[in-house]
């Protein structure tokens, strides 16, 4: 069970997210205005925030901006802006995910529990991950699919550990340059897409129908968490 906190002014989101999260045994928070979101985020300690962007006294950009200047507490962003800059932003001032309104049930709560699994006194490091048929080890720095061993550079295996870490979760290409290469890298964007291309061939995965690799066109990559 996690703590979530809603900021969004429409009383019938507020009300359909309390009544579907709480059926998921969460406990749920509510704030209408920025203002008032930004508060409770510090009075609540929400374990989650879903942020709406469009509230009626602030940006829901400057809340998440003003949450981030004390919290890592993390963020998802549920909005009707469509347009990839919005996204970007969003994304890039440190939430962790962003949903486009109507958003369906499922889809919702399927990225809530990317973003609350692992979290809590019980989360550790780890050294060695199991998705499906494919297995990772840290230690060993190995990638073996269906029990046979892939031959996969450094930073090839660095960056799959890093989205097999995040399965399930939006990994931005900003975050994935930046842990992978370092922040020097954090505009090529096109260097990104050949070793995703690399990944996948080696995965025998297909970019059209993806089964490992997801595309968020234009933000960055999610990697298949079952």
């Amino acid at each position: 069970m996690a703590r979530i906190l809603v900021v969004d002014d429409e009383n019938q989101i507020r009300r359909f997210l309390r009544i579907a999260l709480e059926a998921e045994g969460h406990s749920v928070s509510e704030a209408s205005t920025g203002r008032e979101g930004a508060a409770k985020a510090a009075t609540a300690s929400p374990d989650v925030v879903i942020l709406d962007l469009g509230l009626p006294d602030r940006d829901g950009k400057d809340v998440l901006r003003e949450i981030r200047e004390w919290s890592e507490v993390p963020v998802l962003v549920l909005s009707v802006r469509a347009d990839e800059s919005e996204k970007v932003e969003a994304l890039d001032l440190g939430a962790q995910d962003y949903v486009m309104k109507p958003f369906g049930t499922r889809e919702l709560l399927a990225r809530l529990r990317g973003i609350v699994r692992d979290r809590g006194p019980e989360h550790e490091s780890v050294s060695r991950i199991e998705i499906g048929s494919l297995a990772l080890d840290a230690a060993e720095h190995s990638a073996r699919l269906e029990g046979h061993r892939l031959s996969l550079t450094p930073k090839e295996f660095d960056l799959l550990w890093l989205l097999a870490s995040n399965a399930g979760r939006l990994v931005t290409q900003r975050m994935a340059l930046e842990t992978v290469w370092g922040p020097a890298h954090a505009k090529d964007s096109q260097y990104l897409r050949v070793f995703i291309r690399q990944l996948r061939a080696k995965l025998g995965d297909n970019a059209a129908d993806p089964g490992w690799i997801f595309t968020e066109p234009g933000i960055g990559y999610r990697f298949r968490d079952t």
